[in-house]
């Protein structure tokens, strides 16, 4: 039997691919507007952040009076900014799209300096939103400086009048810093190891040595953890300092930031592995 029009599924669409979003391929284009331009972006940050003269924005970008008069003309038509007498000022939209830009670059930014370690980085761990990174300063491996990481992190606490650390391994290196500094009356010292990070110190005698000298510092105070501590912490004075290592133990990087929020993160995870963990015993470390 023959069916008409009226007999067939009434829902044309019903096996067809989800449509995109709407407007996104006219939003890519405005971006796309943006992105071809550091000059547009910086107009528009300017602007954004206050009134402008055309001087203004000439000396902000180094743009020519031409070009400044193009990307100008190209806002007022988007209704990103006014001409106000002598003066150019955003728009609402236009500090908005401002704000957007911004957070996008800053968000890539931040995503090229740690493309190279994110894998290693233990992202789990970090409760902060990773654009508090974006100002940090990560220190990578070189062939000429095969240690450029933790050298960052020696220099940090050559210079510390106080360390807080929490980490699934110690360093010799910095263990032999560290004990020179607090038995001189220096450095103040509290950190909390893992089980493993403590039983490969005691195994050593020289590093048992070490360790069992900075005990007896007045300004040390070490607590052993039964729990995992996924990465290596240090709060160096208003600092925080992470060391990255691959699967194999391997450094990758070091980051380090003061950023407000990134050290108030730093500051919970050792509270939390400190009330958890025992304190060290020096009779025990030596038996």
């Amino acid at each position: 039997m023959n069916t008409g029009p009226e007999d067939a599924d009434t829902d044309p669409d019903a096996d067809a691919p989800a449509s995109p979003l709407p407007d996104v391929d006219a939003a890519l284009e405005e971006i796309e507007f943006l992105a071809r331009s550091a000059n547009r972006v910086e107009v528009l940050r300017s602007l954004a952040d206050g009134p402008c003269t055309r001087s203004d924005l000439a000396a902000a970008t180094g743009a020519s009076q031409a070009t400044l008069g193009r990307i100008l003309g190209d806002f007022e038509e988007r209704s990103w900014i006014e001409h106000r007498e002598s003066d150019y000022v955003a728009t609402a939209t236009g500090e908005l799209v401002s704000r957007g830009v911004t957070d996008l670059l800053e968000i890539v930014e931040t995503e090229r300096k740690l493309r190279d370690v994110v894998t290693d980085l233990p992202t789990g761990a970090l409760t902060f939103d990773l654009r508090r990174l974006a100002d940090a300063t990560v220190t990578t491996p070189s062939g000429t400086r095969p240690d450029a990481p933790l050298r960052r992190l020696l220099d940090m606490e050559a210079e510390a009048d106080e360390i807080r650390a929490f980490s699934h391994a110690f360093n010799e290196r910095s263990l032999s810093l560290t004990e020179r500094r607090v038995r001189e009356g220096d450095l103040e010292f509290r950190g909390v190891f893992s089980r493993g990070a403590i039983d490969a110190l005691a195994s050593d005698d020289d590093l048992r040595r070490t360790l069992a000298s900075m005990l007896d510092a007045a300004g040390t105070e070490i607590r052993v953890s039964d729990d995992d501590i996924p990465l290596a912490g240090t709060l160096v004075d208003g600092a925080v300092h992470l060391l990255v290592r691959d699967d194999d133990g391997v450094l990758r990087a070091s980051i380090d930031t003061d950023d407000a929020e990134v050290r108030a993160w730093a500051e919970g995870a050792f509270a939390d592995h400190w009330e958890a963990a025992t304190p060290l015993d020096r009779a025990d470390l030596l038996s």
